[in-house]
């Protein structure tokens, strides 16, 4: 078990709490491209996914084997949107008894050369109008341009979305530091991990040290992946507020492996 493990020990504790009003959410890069013991982290990732049972998932290098698979074992309870059929891309599924789909559409990157773009759906949650974000950015480090544009659309299109819509936005950012503040977010745009104080269990999502799926010598770590919120603004709309974040994957399967190089992120959302 990685270090983080108290951070997954801690997520867990909060799925005795009562949640009927709160909106949770996993976001997770699954490394579908990595063909290593794939059957077997297909079987942890929804192993996952039927522990928390999020009302929505947000996943990155999706591969058509881990479809098939998810929609085997989980598409009675859940929708499934795709951002695409071929190679790897990103997908959503939503919790059929608490979230309905109202809308979804794929926004293209125009200069992207690694086949990315954003899925977004427009949802209602007991009621409550939710535009959900989910992609995977330009990888590695000499991309950092085409990153930082792909950032500002997302940022553009969460800042644009109607004053009762609540935006949230996760997926695998591949962003540095340095890129963020370069680009910067918009006032009414806030990262969900500073706004809860910056815990330390989630301060990197990428970590190489204590995830060995890719057999890296050196310690790198990074925190690649992001949930970013927009909460409504319109008068008598409910704001929303994140209430906990906590890192999944942080066990090792029978196999040896991980479920993926990166480790998920679970975060939970209270209406107010």
């Amino acid at each position: 078990m990685a270090e983080g493990a108290s951070c997954s020990d801690e997520t867990r504790e909060t799925l005795s709490e009562d949640d009927d009003n709160k909106l949770s959410l996993i976001t997770w890069n699954v490394d579908g491209l990595d063909g290593e013991e794939q059957p077997e982290r297909a079987r942890g990732l929804c192993s996952y996914l039927t522990e928390y049972s999020p009302d929505v998932v947000l996943l990155q290098e999706l591969v058509q084997p881990y479809v098939r698979f998810l929609h085997k074992h989980l598409g009675v309870d859940y929708t499934f949107i795709e951002g695409g059929k071929e190679h790897y891309f990103t997908g959503m599924m939503l919790k059929k008894s608490r979230v309905t789909l109202l809308d979804s559409e794929i926004v293209a990157y125009p200069t992207t050369q690694m086949l990315r773009n954003l899925l977004v759906a427009q949802v209602l949650f007991r009621g409550q109008k939710f535009c959900l974000m989910t992609s995977h950015f330009e990888s590695c480090k000499a991309n950092a341009e085409e990153r930082m544009r792909q950032l500002q659309l997302v940022m553009r299109k969460m800042s644009e979305a109607p004053d009762d819509v609540t935006v949230l936005f996760g997926g695998d950012t591949n962003l540095r530091a340095a890129e963020v503040a370069e680009v910067g977010l918009p006032s009414s745009v806030c990262d969900v991990w500073e706004q809860l104080g910056r815990p330390l269990c989630c301060r990197f999502t990428w970590d190489t040290k204590y995830n060995t799926n890719n057999n890296i010598p050196v310690n790198r770590h990074f925190r690649f992946d992001r949930v970013y919120l927009r909460r409504a603004s319109k008068d008598g709309v409910p704001q929303v507020d994140p209430d906990s974040m906590g890192l999944v994957g942080l066990e090792k399967l029978k196999c040896g492996c991980f479920t993926s190089d990166h480790w998920g992120i679970y975060c939970r959302f209270s209406a107010e």
